[in-house]
């Protein structure tokens, strides 16, 4: 019995760790767009500002989905099936209240 117990606190730590640097990565993303105006960068168009930015976005997207699917589904193919599932399940919701606590602090 305790080490049932043991796994779901080893997942709900997982999901949260997860789910933190994920806003973490998030914030600093958006740091960086906030304040992109005030860098010393070309101001005149060129190329290189399209690829920056799809750069970053397959960056995130590659960074974002290992923080988010990249655990669970390492569980998943070692016959953690139901282990995967709710690590996948609590990172999700744990991200979910992160960004209503991101929102909440916008409007107060």
């Amino acid at each position: 019995m305790k080490m049932k117990n043991f796994t779901i606190n080893t997942t709900i730590k997982y999901a949260l760790v997860d789910a933190g640097m994920t806003a973490g990565y998030v914030a600093l993303v958006a740091i960086f767009f906030f304040y992109g105006q005030s860098l010393p960068f070309p101001k005149e168009d060129t190329v290189f500002q399209p690829m920056l930015m799809l750069s970053l976005l397959v960056f995130s997207a590659a960074l974002v989905g290992s923080l988010i699917f990249g655990r669970p589904i390492l569980w998943y193919l070692d016959n953690k099936k139901k282990e995967a599932v709710l690590l996948l399940a609590y990172t999700l919701a744990s991200f979910f209240v992160i960004i209503c606590l991101f929102s909440v602090l916008i409007f107060i």
